[in-house]
C-alpha cells in the first residue's frame, strides 16, 4: 500500500524537470530576440559575435531532461533548436558549386608573425587572382613584395594594407575609417595619418569589366573588467566602411578584411545591408578564422555586391594568428 501511495505521489514526466526547462525557454528567447538585447557595455556586440555558440548549451540540457525523464523539459528544448537552425542550419551544408571567373583571398599576416616568407609563398600557392593582406608592418612590407612579386605583378600598399594581383589596377586610394576622430585629427597631416592608414579602395582590371575592391582592417575590440566589451574604434570604423560603400559608383563591389566582428553582430548593419557574405552563400559551414590554433569566430570576412560567389573556404594555417580566407566569385 505505502509503495503504490508512493508510485501515485511521484510528479509525472510533464511536472518534472521545471528547472531545465525554464532555462531551455530562456536559451530560445535569447536567440530569438538577441538584437534587443542592449549593447551597453557592448553586451549584445558580445553576445551576437559568439550566437553560433549558445547551441552547443542544446546537449546538454537535452542529456539533463533525459536524466530526469522530463517530457516538459523536452518540449521546451524545441524552442532554442528551432531558433537555432533557424539561424545557422544554412551554414551546415556545402553551397559551393564549380565555376567562377575569379579568385580572391584575403589574410590578416600578423605584425608578430616570425616567418612573413612562409605566409607569402603559402598565399601565393594558393592560387588567388586578387590578394589583400592586413596588418603589414614596415619591417615586413618589403618581404611579402619581393616574395610576391613573381605570381603578383601589380600591388599596392596604404600604411597597414595591401592588395598583391595578377590583374592591372587603377585608382588606388585610402579610405577613411575613423581611425583618427575629433579636433585633433583635422591637424594631422595627410602623409602622418596614410602612415598608419588601414583601409583602402582600388579597381581591379578583369575581362568583364572594372571591380571594385575594397581592403580594410577595422579597429580592435577589447574585453575591461569595467567597461565590459569595447568595440568603440571598430563600430566608428565600420560606419565609416559602410557609407563609403553606399557612395561607390561601380555595381561590382568586393570588400576584403579583418572586420573584427561576426556579420551577425548589430554594428554591421550598414555593410551587411549593401553586400552578401560569401561564405554564407557559397561556403561549407561557419567559415571561423580567429584564433588560428582553434577558431572560434568569422572575424575575416569577404563580402560582394554585383558578383556571385561560387565557393567559399578557408585557407590552411600560416605563422598568423588569423586564418586566411579565399573566395571565387563570377559574373
Amino acid at each position: 500500500m505505502r509503495g503504490a501511495v508512493r508510485a501515485a505521489s511521484r510528479p509525472g514526466p510533464w511536472k518534472r524537470g521545471r528547472l531545465l526547462a525554464a532555462p531551455a525557454l530562456l536559451l530560445g528567447l535569447l536567440m530569438l530576440l538577441h538584437a534587443q538585447i542592449t549593447d551597453r557595455g557592448g553586451l549584445g556586440s558580445l553576445v551576437e559575435t559568439f550566437l553560433p555558440w549558445f547551441g552547443l548549451f542544446v546537449p546538454v540540457l537535452l542529456a539533463g531532461a533525459l536524466w530526469r525523464r522530463s517530457a516538459s523539459a523536452v518540449v521546451a528544448l524545441l524552442l532554442p533548436v528551432v531558433v537555432w537552425l533557424n539561424l545557422f542550419g544554412g551554414l551546415l551544408g556545402d553551397k559551393s558549386h564549380p565555376g567562377g571567373d575569379l579568385t580572391v583571398a584575403e589574410h590578416n599576416v600578423g605584425d608578430a608573425n616570425a616567418d612573413p616568407a612562409g605566409t607569402a609563398r603559402g598565399l601565393a600557392d594558393s592560387g588567388a587572382d586578387v590578394l589583400a593582406l592586413v596588418e603589414l608592418t614596415e619591417q615586413a612590407r618589403g618581404t611579402y613584395e619581393k616574395e610576391l612579386a613573381t605570381a603578383y605583378p601589380y600591388h599596392t600598399v596604404l600604411g597597414t594594407v595591401g592588395l598583391w594581383s595578377k590583374l592591372p589596377l587603377s585608382g588606388t586610394r585610402p579610405v577613411d575609417i575613423k581611425m583618427d576622430y575629433g579636433p585633433l585629427a583635422e591637424t594631422k597631416p595627410a602623409d602622418v595619418k596614410l602612415a598608419y592608414n588601414r583601409a583602402l579602395r582600388t579597381t581591379v582590371a578583369t575581362v568583364q569589366g572594372p571591380l571594385a575592391v575594397y581592403v580594410a582592417h577595422l579597429g580592435s575590440v577589447r574585453v575591461f573588467p569595467r567597461n565590459g566589451f569595447w568595440t568603440d574604434s571598430r563600430d566608428r570604423g565600420a560606419t565609416a566602411l559602410g557609407e563609403a560603400l553606399a557612395a561607390e559608383r561601380n555595381k561590382r563591389v568586393v570588400l576584403l578584411g579583418d572586420l573584427n566582428g561576426t556579420m551577425d553582430d548589430r554594428a554591421f548593419a550598414g555593410i551587411t545591408s549593401q553586400l552578401r557574405s560569401a561564405q554564407d552563400e557559397a561556403g561549407n559551414g561557419f567559415g571561423f578564422t580567429w584564433p588560428a590554433k582553434f577558431p572560434v569566430a568569422r572575424i575575416d570576412q569577404i563580402l560582394v555586391r554585383g558578383v556571385k560567389p561560387d565557393s567559399s573556404w578557408v585557407l590552411p594555417a600560416t605563422g598568423s594568428d588569423h586564418l586566411p580566407v579565399a573566395a571565387r566569385i563570377s559574373w
